[in-house]
């Protein structure tokens, strides 16, 4: 009966190995692609497919111990085939011990770029929830900035995009400041920043007024007034006068 490859694939067995030609054992190391010399004996090469079906658990390891025959006068050739496959046999064991280390370094490193993506949008969620927190009105404009500012040096907001992260919260007066600058100025915080105060009048004019005004209230100690006329100077930016200049 004619070899039939499937046949064998299908279902291999160490007797239907024995029983075959040297190009039949062949074809079936082809089949696998079992690497092997072509001077080799057909023993030799039936070795190398037996190793194959073992190391794939196709045919059990006790078939390696019977299955190569080697005349009993030749006990140097037995030594050397014994030591090759040994060696073999380690080779194999070394390259699943490199893949088994290559596979648990891989799943080392997906863990933690994991766990990197994981701060970084609990970092995110964190800046997105404190920006809400912060709500610009005509009375607390400069409170706002101040705040904002802080918030941006903590959670080490790139400056360059401050912009950016402080245009969502405007409204009214502030949204349509911020809509009338520039491109280029929009993108510049600090711009931004002037335009909106000099809009709501928080700049030095506006707080020398307002320093004129102020009125000391009837549950005020004077210490208390001192003071709190002293901050209206210092958030304008009105230069400090000495004691004795004062009228």
């Amino acid at each position: 009966m004619p070899f039939n490859l499937d046949k064998f694939v299908a279902s291999p067995s160490v007797e239907e190995l024995d029983s075959l030609q040297k190009s039949e054992i062949v074809k079936v190391a082809k089949h696998y692609g079992i690497e092997f010399q072509p001077l080799m004996q057909k023993d030799e090469i039936k070795r190398y497919v037996l190793e194959y079906l073992v190391d794939e658990s196709i045919l059990p390891s006790t078939v390696l111990k019977t299955a190569i025959t080697v005349p009993t006068d030749n006990t140097f050739e037995l030594k050397r085939l014994e030591m090759e496959m040994n060696k073999e046999v380690r080779l194999r064991e070394m390259e699943r011990g490199r893949e088994k280390e290559e596979r648990e370094m891989q799943m080392q490193k997906e863990k933690e770029e994991r766990e990197m993506q994981m701060q970084r949008e609990e970092k995110a969620r964190e800046h997105e929830f404190r920006l809400k927190q912060l709500e610009l009105g005509e009375d607390n404009v400069e409170k706002f900035f101040n705040h904002f500012e802080k918030l941006g040096e903590q959670l080490k907001w790139p400056r360059d995009k401050w912009s950016i992260l402080i245009q969502s919260n405007f409204t009214g007066k502030a949204q349509e400041v911020y809509s009338a600058l520039s491109i280029e100025d929009s993108t510049d915080y600090d711009k931004v920043k002037k335009a909106i105060l000099q809009a709501f009048e928080l700049v030095p004019e506006a707080y020398r007024q307002k320093f004129r005004k102020y009125r000391k209230a009837d549950t005020q100690t004077y210490v208390e007034f001192a003071y709190q006329k002293k901050g209206i100077s210092t958030d304008g930016l009105l230069p400090k006068r000495s004691p004795h200049l004062m009228p």
